[in-house]
């Protein structure tokens, strides 16, 4: 089954990280209420999760994307963190 999820997110890696908000995208299994479900998905993450009415349908990341259901997980905003030379 991840094979197909593979496949989908090859094709659908590039326009996914062209939307504004997204930070990351991968294969993993779908969360709700901040619970795994155990059904595989593409995962998309998102800096800030935002009502769809304050979304462009163009900034919008598809309920499914070639038979394959998403899952929108925040994440935050990304930091590096210093890092120590010696």
């Amino acid at each position: 089954m991840f094979s197909t999820h593979g496949e989908a997110l090859l094709r659908h890696r590039k326009r996914l990280l062209e939307l504004e908000n997204v930070a990351g995208v991968g294969v993993g299994y779908k969360e709700t209420s901040g619970r795994k479900t155990g059904q595989p998905a593409l995962v998309v993450l998102v800096k800030e999760k935002k009502p769809k009415s304050q979304l462009a349908q163009a900034q919008m990341v598809p309920e499914r994307l070639d038979d394959v259901q998403t899952d929108v997980i925040e994440i935050g905003q990304i930091r590096l963190l210093g890092v120590q030379t010696e």
